[in-house]
């Protein structure tokens, strides 16, 4: 067991990871004090919402925070918000902040989270300038799109991933014109398969939603103001009118903070299965990491809530003296109109997909196969069968595909000793 008592534990960041961090330290029996430092001016929130109850107006700010100031008061942990940390100083064991305050620390824990990645077009910096220009990852970003949404406004949408197509459904049935630019040809294509991309833009076509997939965003046209973006100009000669317009095109992981310190970073922090970087004294965790998962054999990067409290659990015991290794299949979720898909595994490389169910009824599952073990589920709403394909994808369960494609036999009857 370390001892504590008088050790010093800073983490930098406010997102689901530090905020998990920050009470699992305790509870696991760190004696010492313990820091938050984050760039926003909340406690860790709730980021999920965002897209969904927030944008919609169906939830406060106060209720996305994870925990309330009194669970922290409780825990005696201290807590610095709207200050960025500039600089680490890994020799003197110190972190400098923007408003130029030193922190001393014995143990750092970084978890930076991630920042949405910036649209590559010649008058980005203009756009961004303008008024009426979004990308969607904090509090203050969905406060100002808010703003204008308003029945009848024209919102360009750039990214058909989940967060695009979560602002798309809550937009439509806000009354806005909506209208999504895919860049590849089927929206969701980094994650799920053709027929889960087919259903969901026949779904949001449905609602009156304008999907437009393999239209990749050349410019963007600003009015005689300058202020604000007027069009979307697109690589294929087509202009689309805009009142707003939203970015989302993935997020690029916060890693330059341990970069300049010379911390080991490889497509996010490099860490090993508990946490630890390249510097025994730092530790990181959440969206920022590249971290290795003995489940699926390789390190990855993953951008998961569920992922980033599971890392964060881990670090903080490891921190106490009780070693965890991080270990377990991803897991993601996402809310469009009354569909409530969840995924579990990742699906690349599989030579076979099951489908269970009738997409029709919005009631089905799709199983990634390869060699008759299942990678992956993306489950639409079913939750009972998201339970067991995460058990199926952990203990490795070979499956009959035609058995698992019948509908009519409970899925827990292909479980062994069922």
């Amino acid at each position: 067991m370390i001892e504590s008592t008088s050790l010093a534990a800073v983490i930098v960041g406010a997102g689901h990871a530090a905020g998990e961090l920050a009470t699992s330290l305790r509870d696991n029996g760190w004696q010492g004090s313990i820091l938050l430092i984050g760039e926003e001016p909340f406690l860790p929130y709730h980021r999920p919402p965002l897209s969904k109850a927030y944008l919609s107006g169906t939830a406060t700010a106060q209720s996305l925070l994870i925990k309330p100031q009194a669970t922290y008061e409780k825990a005696k942990v201290e807590t610095i918000s709207g200050v960025r940390v500039s600089k680490i100083d890994r020799v003197n064991g110190t972190v400098h902040l923007a408003d130029g305050r030193e922190v001393r620390y014995d143990r750092l824990i970084l978890a930076t989270g991630g920042r949405p990645r910036q649209l590559p077009i010649p008058h980005i910096e203009q756009a961004e300038r303008s008024g009426n220009f979004h990308y969607l990852r904090t509090l203050q970003d969905v406060d100002r799109i808010r703003q204008q949404f308003e029945p009848g406004m024209r919102l360009v949408i750039v990214g058909g991933g989940y967060i695009g197509l979560e602002v798309a459904a809550v937009a439509v049935r806000r009354g806005l014109k909506v209208t999504v630019l895919e860049a590849l040809p089927r929206v969701l294509a980094r994650v799920t398969a053709p027929e889960l991309s087919a259903f969901y833009e026949t779904r949001h076509r449905e609602a009156g939603v304008d999907i437009r997939t393999g239209t990749g965003v050349e410019d963007v046209q600003l009015d005689p103001s300058g202020d604000a973006v007027s069009a979307v100009k697109c690589i294929d000669g087509s202009s689309v009118p805009a009142d707003l317009v939203i970015v989302g095109i993935g997020l690029e992981p916060n890693v330059e903070l341990a970069a300049e310190a010379g911390l080991s970073v490889d497509n996010g922090i490099v860490v090993d299965e508990f946490g630890q970087t390249s510097d025994p004294k730092i530790h990181a965790a959440g969206d920022c990491t590249n971290h290795p998962n003995p489940l699926l054999g390789r390190r990855l990067r993953l951008e998961s809530v569920p992922n980033a409290l599971e890392q964060a659990r881990c670090v903080a015991s490891s921190l106490c003296g009780k070693p965890k290794a991080h270990a377990s299949i991803p897991w993601f979720w996402s809310d469009q109109y009354e569909l409530k898909l969840k995924m579990v595994g990742l699906s690349q490389g599989y030579d076979q997909l099951v489908i269970r169910g009738n997409p029709q009824n919005d009631s089905f599952s799709a199983f990634y196969l390869k060699e008759g073990l299942i990678l992956a589920a993306d489950t639409v709403n079913r939750p009972p069968e998201f339970m067991l394909a995460k058990r199926f994808i952990t203990e490795r369960i070979q499956v009959d595909p035609s058995r698992l494609a019948d509908d009519s036999l409970p899925l827990k009857d292909l479980l062994p000793n069922s």
